[in-house]
C-alpha cells in the first residue's frame, strides 16, 4: 500500500519506516498524522516484525507541523466562526487525535528506534520522545519550538520527556525554544549515541534493530511493556505487574531455545508474536 508522507520496507524481521518528504524537510501534513498509527499499528498486529526504525530522507529529520494543517482552521484562529465551546471541543478532540498518532509507538508491541539527522523540532520532539530509543548524527539538533509560535507544546513532549531526562532541562528547553545539539541530547540521555553522518547512523540503527530481532519476540513485548508500567507506577506496582506477566506469558521453549542455540553456538530460532488479525 503507498503512502503520501512514509515508505515501508521489511527486511530480516525489520520494518523500516522512511518519512520521505525530504523537499518540505519532512514537515507533518494532515496525511502524516493518519498514516504514522496506520503503520504502525499494521507492524505491531502482523506479529512477523521485531523492531520498527523510524528515519528520513534528506537533510533534516522532521521540521514539525506543517502550517497547512492550520490553514482555514477556525479553531486555532483569533475570532474563528462557530459556537465557541463547539470550537474549544473540536480543538480538543483534534489534539487527543494527534496525541494518539504518537502513542501508537508506545502501544506497538516492537520497539521503535528513531534515528535522526539534522533538525528534529517542535512535533518532531513529541514523536520521539515516544519511541524506544533514539540516535542521532552529530549535525542533528532538537528545539521543542511552540514557545517560539506562542503555543505550548500539546501532543506529548511535555509528557514524556521529563521520563527521559531531568525536568530542569526539559523546562530550559521548553520555556526557550533553543537549539539543542546532538552532543548536549546524548549527555542528558536523551539520545543513546551520536554518529559522524547519516550512512554510520543508518548502519548502526539497523544492526541494533537486528540484534533486538534476533531476541524472543515475546520477551521483548514483554519488557517493553514492563517498563511502560513501572515508568508510570510505583516500584511495588511495577514489580507485581511483572511477576503477572511472567506467570501469564513467560515460554519455557522460548527459554529452551535460547540455551540450546547458545550450547550450539547458533542463531536461536523464535515464533513470531500471534497476529492480532486472527481469531477476529
Amino acid at each position: 500500500m503507498g503512502y503520501e508522507c512514509f515508505d515501508v520496507a521489511v527486511s530480516d524481521k525489520v520494518a523500516r519506516i522512511r518519512m520521505n518528504r525530504p523537499d518540505k524537510a519532512n514537515s507533518m501534513i494532515a496525511a502524516f498524522w493518519r498514516e504514522l498509527p496506520e503503520i504502525v499499528d499494521g507492524l505491531s498486529a502482523s506479529g512477523d516484525v521485531r523492531a520498527i526504525v523510524l528515519e528520513a530522507e534528506g537533510r533534516h529529520y522532521c521540521s514539525g507541523m506543517d502550517l497547512s494543517v492550520f490553514a482555514g482552521n477556525d479553531d486555532v484562529r483569533p475570532g474563528g466562526s462557530g459556537h465557541r465551546s463547539r470550537r474549544n471541543e473540536r480543538f480538543r478532540s483534534t489534539a487527543m487525535k494527534l496525541q494518539d498518532t504518537f502513542t501508537a509507538l508506545e502501544r506497538s508491541r516492537v520497539p521503535v528506534l528513531c534515528a535522526i539527522q539534522g533538525a528534529c523540532v517542535g512535533g518532531a520532539i513529541d514523536m520521539i520522545s515516544a519511541a524506544d530509543m533514539r540516535y542521532a548524527t552529530a549535525d542533528a539538533f532538537f528545539s521543542i519550538a511552540e514557545i517560539n509560535i506562542g503555543m505550548t507544546a500539546d501532543v506529548g513532549t511535555l509528557q514524556r520527556m521529563p521520563k527521559l531526562v531531568a525536568e530542569g532541562i526539559v523546562r530550559e528547553l521548553a520555556y526557550t525554544g533553543r537549539k539543542w545539539s546532538a552532543q548536549e541530547a546524548f549527555e542528558a540521555g536523551f539520545v543513546n549515541k551520536v554518529y559522524d553522518d547519516h550512512e554510520a547512523l543508518l548502519a548502526g540503527v539497523l544492526e541494533i534493530a537486528a540484534e533486538i530481532a534476533s531476541k524472543s519476540p515475546m520477551a521483548i513485548w514483554g519488557t517493553k511493556q514492563t517498563m511502560h508500567y513501572t515508568r508510570d507506577h510505583s516500584v511495588a506496582d511495577g514489580l507485581e505487574f511483572i511477576a503477572n506477566w511472567n506467570a501469564a506469558h513467560f515460554d519455557t521453549d522460548d527459554m529452551a531455545e535460547a540455551f540450546a542455540a547458545q550450547m550450539e553456538q547458533r542463531p536461536a530460532e523464535f515464533p513470531d508474536l500471534w497476529p492480532l488479525s486472527e481469531g477476529l
